[in-house]
């Protein structure tokens, strides 16, 4: 198939069966390897349903200057979309951000304005809105996406991340295990699955240290997982059960990740790996876990790998 441009690949990952992580068949774990989006995570579907949105409403056109808080990820599929569409970008981030990720983001043509003040939380994003809401101010072309509010953001993976994990699975999934941040893919995800599988037990995963389901906040260094205030699209009723990660789990998970699967992944798919350890005693013989490897390990390098001994 012949495509038009890079936006028409995004979507379409393929599911896997971790075996070699999970061998013992008393449970089932199928991984949708998100990060095989050409932007390299699963926020170019966010990314580009909003801007493509955006554009056919008319909210957005050649003279907005889009602007958004980001650790990385989706900023990088927001320059890649914008760079197609001809749009400035403007990511607002701050220190945690990856260097590879800030390398990206600079190549795409995104500008940079970083955050270097923590806040009340011990984390920076309510710093990177505030300060992104200087920059709204300050000029009448910025436009905010805000992704934490944004409900374009969940629909993108009630339409098409959800729709692909329902064609793709043979038979109904007893649990859907997804990695927490702006809660739009747990939240667009679960809406649509419970539509097809009213048993659907959801699980969703943070690290330590973030206040999404009402933690102490702490410091946290891995990016993509977890925030410093709750998002305003996160429901509750939609969330069975919550697991905590830790942040040398979710590196550990990494590695077993990369050992035994042959998959490179981000921390945020460290996560789910180390919430399904978690889940196994609690599963019912023959359960079957759905969950979802939000970016590429090669991102991380620095921050995840070398932690354990690799280089």
């Amino acid at each position: 198939m012949i495509h038009d441009s890079i936006l028409d690949c995004i979507g379409r990952t393929p599911v896997v069966r971790l075996s070699r992580l999970f061998p013992t068949g008393d449970v089932e774990v199928l991984a949708k390897l998100e990060f095989l989006n050409p932007g390299g995570s699963i926020k170019d579907r966010p990314a580009k349903h909003i801007i493509e949105q955006g554009l056919r409403s008319g909210v957005i056109t050649s003279r907005t200057k889009l602007v958004e808080s980001t650790s990385g990820n989706f900023g990088i599929a927001l320059a890649m979309v914008s760079r197609i569409y001809n749009i400035n970008f403007t990511a607002v981030i701050d220190p945690n951000i990856s260097p590879a990720n800030l390398a990206i983001l600079r190549n795409l043509g995104a500008g940079i304005d970083m955050v270097t003040t923590q806040d009340s939380a011990g984390g920076y994003l309510n710093s990177r809105i505030s300060r992104v809401a200087e920059i709204v101010a300050g000029d009448p072309d910025a436009f905010w996406i805000n992704q934490y509010a944004n409900e374009l953001n969940q629909a993108a993976h009630y339409l098409q991340t959800a729709e692909e994990i329902i064609d793709d699975l043979e038979g109904a999934p007893d649990v859907l295990v997804v990695a927490v941040s702006t809660g739009g893919t747990i939240v667009g995800t679960a809406r649509r699955m419970r539509r097809e599988y009213p048993d659907l037990i959801v699980v969703g995963v943070d690290s330590v240290g973030s206040v999404i389901f009402g933690g102490p906040p702490g410091p946290r260094r891995l990016p993509g997982i977890g925030a410093s205030r709750r998002p305003e699209l996160i429901d509750m009723g939609l969330i069975d059960r919550v697991v905590h990660v830790t942040e040398p789990d979710c590196i550990a998970a990494c590695h077993d990740l990369l050992t035994r699967e042959g998959i490179l992944a981000g921390a945020s798919s460290g996560a789910v790996i180390a919430a399904t350890y978690r889940l196994l005693p609690l599963l019912p013989a023959r359960a079957r876990v759905v969950t979802l490897l939000p970016d590429r390990g090669e991102r991380y390098l620095d921050l995840v790998f070398p932690a354990i001994g690799y280089s």
